[in-house]
């Protein structure tokens, strides 16, 4: 059985409110786990039915007709999610990569919908029933200390935080203000290197050893700061292809971004500002 699961909305700085819990952001893919007629059922976000991916969490010891949330990982050496090994594991189950699942919600339980109890309640729901193993574990949270919370995460280098109010209920399929994150951005600057033809996107490089080496493609970027660059470049093509146009690096930025992919590139980097 799919739920659709509640998602969160984004917010640029923790905050300490005993009002709302606080959890770690996990770096994975969001699974929705039912089990009904003894039949364990895995599904992403989209309602993208992947049990035989991941064979390990089918002998989950919960009730039928119940249905939790959590977040599927990887994690490296040091312990800390690593979101390129869990997409390897996700695509081909030969991989080596050991999984875990990050429980932090349940929606239905033995039959009963239980999304509009306060979250705090499922969460004791969820810890009187969940027995956690190598591959499930459930989410650690915490009253308030969002600010504190979140350093951890800087000094770390996590992913951010999670901000729920306490008594929200969970909205099936709804983005909600109840929920929200805070993610630990990194910031560097780049410079413009060219842009995608067929949608947007800027190729974007960073200065390294006196060269410019390729960083990734830039997709979020405002309609004002897009307007800025498609009155500059054109003065700055070298040359195309049928994907691409490449432009000298003369326009430099400030970016933010996830974290640095194992090749080097910046993981979904965001632009910040043009530096002049």
């Amino acid at each position: 059985m799919f739920v659709s699961p509640m998602l969160l909305h984004k917010t640029d700085c923790p905050f300490d409110d005993d009002e709302y819990i606080t959890e770690l952001k996990l770096d994975g893919i969001r699974l929705i786990l039912s089990k009904f007629d003894d039949k364990v059922r895995l599904y992403t976000r989209h309602n993208n039915e992947v049990t035989a991916k991941f064979p390990e969490l089918l002998s989950i010891d919960i009730p039928n007709g119940t249905v939790i949330d959590g977040e599927i990982i990887v994690t490296d050496s040091e312990g800390k999610p690593d979101f390129e090994a869990m997409m390897e594991r996700f695509q081909s189950k030969r991989s080596a990569h050991r999984i875990q699942y990050c429980v932090f919600d349940v929606i239905y339980y033995k039959g009963d919908k239980v999304a509009n109890l306060p979250l705090v309640e499922r969460k004791e729901l969820l810890e009187s029933f969940l027995q956690p193993t190598q591959e499930i574990v459930l989410v650690q949270w915490m009253h308030g200390n969002g600010e504190a919370y979140f350093k951890l995460t800087q000094d770390h280098s996590l992913e951010g935080v999670v901000l729920k109010k306490a008594d929200s209920a969970y909205k099936i399929g709804k983005r909600s203000h109840d929920w929200l994150k805070v993610i630990n951005y990194q910031y560097t600057e780049a410079f413009i290197t060219g842009m995608r033809k067929d949608e947007f996107g800027l190729l974007l490089g960073v200065e390294e050893g006196g060269k410019i080496k390729p960083a990734g493609i830039m997709e979020f970027m405002n309609q004002t700061d897009r307007r800025t660059f498609y009155q500059r470049y054109r003065n700055l093509i070298i040359e195309e292809n049928n994907k691409f146009i490449f432009i000298d690096p003369q326009l430099k930025c400030r970016v933010k971004f996830r974290n640095y992919t194992k090749d080097g590139k910046l993981r979904i980097p965001s632009f910040v500002e043009y530096i002049s």
